[in-house]
């Protein structure tokens, strides 16, 4: 979902001070806290993960300390052979919880690479905070709600092929908490979205098969139908010859006002928009609509030509850069970094992550009379995490670890020019009720 490169870093540890003269051997240990960082820094993913590292650093610099006590960041890289290794990432928990010092860990990024670490942070009580990774399956046994399955029932995890979030937890209580929204509610709000701004009653739904792809066109068709639309066709394409041709002039016969794509774009499933070209009123006239596998991707709007206006994609994250509490804090982090590629997506979901945690260890501090917290101490402070006044919004967690502020952005593409970026269309808010 996430492309691009940066010169490696290694899979070895980097102990990073926090901004400060002070080497990690002046501070004796009793009074050091340290924080685990664990995120693809090289690689393909890197691009992303790097904002968000930077997003982590910015906070600490500006708080090096909790409660007296010297922060210090220890991190590492999950990316071997330029992919997120859950191989990788396991045995950089694993230093983790081998540290007496370490009382908690900000990452991962990636949804296999959490489905390894949790079980290992778990059974040790090391809390997880993550600006990213949105499979459902990390946080509950259910992949798709029974009222966003055509079918109306629930399709588990374990149906789905993935191991459900109850046996990723030896110890039976929660350590992992994220602060992005879930991919089900990605298709709801893309259904959502074409409902009330085109009017989209009959659609078509393309899936590349794997579960990622096909939660999101089951909870797409789902909402759709239950605001009075129908899915006049569903395809499962194979992504290695993305040619829809012949089931998208099936679906403009049966009346389809839009297609709803369920995949990531890396092998040119875009090209379905480039085929719509010669069948349908291109443009806006004929949304194609897809999630974050698609979204702010070049390489997508290369893949549909000139007919790439038109295009929208969800991402289950709020949007910085359109929030105005945001603000201030976005001119001081491009103050702190001045590459236009030290700031991301994820940057100051990354920033807020690390507030959280902060006031966490805190709390689990004063809990323990001033003592340095027990790892068990902060994860209850995060359980009771509820409005915490974030640069992102107001953040808590439910019972199962999920972000209480569940929006979801979209995307659209403004014409047919790979480098330009993408706009901000709408945000849809499920954070005072769920679509299902």
């Amino acid at each position: 979902m996430r492309a691009g490169a940066l010169t490696s870093a290694g899979a070895a540890l980097i102990l990073l001070g926090a901004c400060t003269s002070t080497t990690p051997n002046a501070t004796p240990a009793s009074a050091i806290i340290q924080i685990g960082v664990d995120l693809p820094l090289t690689g393909a993913e890197a691009p992303a993960a790097v904002p968000a590292l930077n997003g982590i650093r910015f906070y600490v610099d500006k708080h090096p300390t909790i409660s007296g006590f010297q922060v210090q960041l220890k991190t590492t890289d999950d990316a071997r052979g330029g992919k997120p290794s859950p191989e990788l990432g396991a045995a950089n928990v694993q230093s983790f919880v081998a540290d007496t010092n370490m009382v908690a860990m900000l990452g991962p990024f990636d949804a296999s690479v959490a489905r390894r670490e949790i079980p290992i942070a778990n059974g040790a009580d090391l809390a997880m905070v993550t600006p990213a990774t949105s499979s459902p399956c990390l946080t509950r046994d259910v992949f798709v709600p029974a009222l966003l399955n055509p079918a109306y029932t629930p399709i588990s995890c374990k149906t789905a092929g993935l191991p459900p979030a109850s046996e990723l937890r030896p110890k039976h209580v929660n350590n992992f908490f994220r602060l992005t929204a879930t991919d089900e509610l990605q298709g709801a709000a893309a259904a959502d979205y074409a409902y009330a701004r085109f009017h989209v009653l009959r659609a078509a739904v393309i899936s590349d098969h794997e579960a990622y792809g096909q939660g999101l066109v089951d909870a797409f068709s789902a909402r759709l139908q239950r605001m009075g639309g129908t899915v006049v066709g569903h395809l499962d394409i194979d992504p290695r010859l993305p040619d829809a041709t012949a089931f998208l002039k099936a679906a403009k016969a049966d009346g389809a006002q839009a297609v709803y794509f369920g995949g990531v774009s890396g092998d040119h499933e875009c090209t379905i928009r480039a085929q719509m070209k010669s069948i349908f009123d291109s443009g806006e006239a004929t949304p194609f609509l897809a999630g974050d596998g698609v979204a702010q991707d070049p390489g997508c709007v290369k893949d549909a030509g000139d007919n790439a206006q038109g295009i929208y994609a969800t991402v289950p994250i709020v949007d910085a850069d359109s929030s105005l509490v945001a603000a201030d804090t976005i001119r001081a982090f491009r103050a702190a970094y001045g590459n236009v590629r030290d700031y991301g997506p994820y940057t100051l979901l990354a920033y807020d992550a690390t507030a959280i945690l902060y006031s966490a260890i805190r709390q689990a501090i004063a809990a323990a009379g001033g003592s340095k917290p027990a790892r068990a101490g902060v994860i209850a402070q995060l359980v009771a995490t509820t409005g915490y006044p974030g640069v992102t919004g107001f953040i808590g967690f439910d019972a199962l670890g999920d972000t209480t502020n569940r929006q979801i952005s979209i995307f659209e593409a403004t014409g047919s020019d790979p480098r330009a970026p993408w706009r901000l269309a709408a945000t849809i808010d499920y954070s005072s009720g769920l679509p299902y």
